[in-house]
């Protein structure tokens, strides 16, 4: 079905096709409203009668759409027109990964991978802390956009996974080469089948193949369940062991063996980036504590346990073997003895650990003296855990209590109940940690008798460990003991370097001083006749900035055109149309003006420029000289007399081309 030009809801024209999915094609289209332009995605017109498909299709556009985050494609409309049934998204300018890793032909570099696996775990983080997994992470699906930004796209197979199943409808989901192990036997898929696809896609970027590859999907899949990947350092030796480890971490067939959160595995990719051959990947716990080793028993051990269980034989013993009956009645009072003595026991000991079940009271707003006769009549045991502000129960009297009050929530007789104790409320003033270590925020808190919750951030340009932001503004009013949070970078890992100055240096040098930073380099090309040929004229960024290991630089190389030598002929007899002029010997009056001179004088320029004047004379006919120019322009001659002549000429040339110049009649 052609699209081009259709107008989608009154709204969306649509420009051209830009890409296929195995739901949706994909268009460039024209948000008339807005006046920008946008991706649409439409659904593929042999889904439209399958009502399964249109649920999936709502699906990622319900769920995509709550996602708001720089790595993250974003969605901003949903709609049907007539059998059409499409989502409108962000307009992305770049490659996907899977077309970078093609062109490559081969692993890429391991920083700049690390770089676009936290953002990709970093766009994973903010969809599983909302209830979302994407289910089909793979090279395809990350968009890697001029400015060197990971952008993931296409949830559409993203399911919330609150009372989630095993599969959306039934189906097993997902492209077989990036696969987690349940993925592949159609069970449980949650954020952690993400990891492994991202663990995946790691392996591919830094060996430049798919860790499991055969003839069919089947085959591919039942790899992914039965075979260990083969280690990523064998194929390319230099990754580094961490990296090796994250990603093999990430790849582990069990789920709860692999990282359990994305913000876990960002942890680690930054860590790698600093210290890149450490040991500090750690395996999970998988320890339940079903199954422990004991040592064998010995027989020495067994013997051992027989003689200690031997009695010796007393008197008493030979006194029944003696008399026989007298045994059997001794036995029979001996048990009515232990029966009598059983049920005396049992119910004293009953009676003594019959507890009474009674009702908790409620302390909060209770002062001390109030909470411990009031925990007396019930036989309950008073513990104080502490004192501390708060602003809606005065000094002195409780405000929390553990276990907590509520009706009919009844307790043992002798329990402990413990309480905490007003200071009151406070004044204090916010003070502004944004900018400090985290340390240095939470002791500037406590020393105001406030507190503080750490909300953990990536940032590309906070430093770790630096607080990013506070919710509360500093210099505002607060209770003595209230919290606020505070953001704190636990960075990107991606280091920052100092940009050199390469103007000047040669081509070669000048990509070598920006390789040496990790600096990505691109080469235009121009053109400067004052500079020499290959001298670099420009940067895209100024020496002295800093910026991060793995931006890319453009640096603009003098070019200079290829010279050439034309001759150049001119017949300055034929343009000037002079001819010889006499004088009869027998005139008698003859007259000077009569007499024309031969004299002349020759301009040339090349464009605007003159390059070159001499004299000549009126009847040269073959007037010769040499022009040394590269490209096209426009060369004009002038010829003028001393009779106030003047003659000229005009023609285009191409010096690359043309073999002379030649100006006459």
């Amino acid at each position: 079905m052609n699209l081009e030009g259709k107008l989608l809801g009154n709204r969306y024209e649509i420009i051209e096709k830009i890409g296929n999915g195995g739901m949706a094609t994909v268009y460039k289209a024209t948000d008339k409203v807005l006046k920008r332009n946008v991706a649409v995605k439409i659904l593929r017109d042999e889904f439209t009668t399958d009502d399964e498909f249109i649920k999936r299709f709502e699906v990622e556009a319900q769920s995509a759409a709550r996602l708001t985050h720089p790595n993250i494609v974003s969605i901003y409309d949903v709609g049907v027109d007539g059998n059409l049934y499409y989502i409108v998204m962000e307009l992305i300018q770049g490659k996907t990964l899977k077309e970078i890793i093609v062109k490559e032909k081969g692993p890429l570099p391991w920083k700049w991978s690390i770089n676009v696996s936290i953002q990709i775990a970093s766009a994973l983080e903010m969809a599983h802390r909302n209830n979302i997994i994407h289910r089909d992470i793979k090279p395809h699906n990350i968009i890697i956009t001029e400015d060197g930004v990971a952008k993931v796209t296409d949830f559409g197979i993203a399911k919330a996974v609150s009372n989630s199943t095993i599969t959306a409808f039934g189906t097993t989901i997902g492209s077989v080469h990036y696969f987690s192990p349940e993925q592949a036997k159609g069970g449980y898929t949650d954020a952690k089948s993400d990891i492994y696809s991202l663990g995946v896609v790691m392996y591919e970027m830094l060996t430049g193949k798919v860790p499991f590859d055969a003839d069919t999907s089947v085959s591919v899949a039942l790899k992914h369940m039965q075979e260990d990947p083969v280690p990523p350092m064998e194929i390319n030796p230099n990754i580094p062991k961490a990296v090796n480890d994250i990603i093999l971490k990430a790849m582990q067939k069990e789920p709860m063996a692999r990282y359990q959160t994305a913000t876990a595995m960002i942890r680690d990719l930054a860590q790698a980036l600093k210290n890149p051959d450490g040991e500090f990947v750690e395996e999970e716990d998988l320890d339940d504590g079903l199954t422990r080793r004991m040592d064998a028993i010995t027989d020495d051990m067994a013997k051992n346990a027989k003689n200690s269980n031997k009695k010796k034989k007393n008197k008493v013993a030979i006194f029944f073997e003696n008399h026989p009956k007298a045994k059997v009645l001794a036995i029979i009072v001996l048990c009515l003895i232990i029966f009598a003595g059983s049920i005396a026991i049992t119910s004293a000991i009953l009676n003594a650990n019959s507890a009474k079940d009674v009702q908790i009271p409620n302390l909060v707003g209770r002062t001390e003296a109030e909470a411990k006769a009031e925990l007396a009549k019930y036989k309950l045991v008073y513990e104080k855990s502490g004192e501390d502000y708060n602003s809606e129960v005065e000094a002195g009297k409780v405000f929390e209590q553990n276990p907590v009050y509520s009706d009919n929530y009844k307790v043992k007789e002798k329990s402990t109940v413990s309480v905490k104790i007003s200071k009151g409320t406070e004044q204090t003033t916010v003070p502004k940690v944004a900018g400090m270590k985290y340390e240095e925020a939470v002791a500037a808190l406590e020393k105001n008798k406030l507190k503080a919750e750490k909300i953990e951030e990536t940032s590309k340009t906070i430093k770790e460990g630096i607080v990013i932001s506070q919710e509360t503004d500093a210099n505002t009013t607060a209770n003595a003991g209230d919290t606020v949070k505070i953001h704190v970078s636990i960075g990107t890992g991606v280091n920052q370097v100092v940009m050199p100055n390469v103007l000047g240096k040669t081509e070669a040098d000048a990509k070598s001083a920006l390789e040496a930073k990790n600096l990505v380099v691109n080469i235009e090309y121009g053109e400067d006749t004052n500079k020499e040929n290959g001298e670099v004229l420009k940067q895209t960024i100024k020496s002295g900035e800093n910026i991060d290991e793995g931006t890319e630089v453009t640096i603009t190389v003098n070019k200079l055109a290829v010279v050439n030598k034309v001759p150049l002929k001119i017949n300055v007899k034929e343009i000037t149309g002079y001819k010889e002029t006499t004088v009869n010997e027998n005139t008698t009056n003859t007259n000077d003006s009569m007499v024309k001179s031969k004299k002349a004088y020759i301009s040339i320029s090349v464009g605007d420029k003159e390059i070159f004047s001499t004299d000549t004379q009126l009847d040269n006919e073959n007037f010769n000289t040499t022009i040394e120019y590269s490209g096209k322009a426009q060369v004009t001659i002038v010829i003028t007399d001393e009779n106030n002549g003047k003659w000229t000429r005009t023609q285009y040339v191409d010096f690359s081309k043309d073999t002379i110049i030649e100006f006459k009649k």
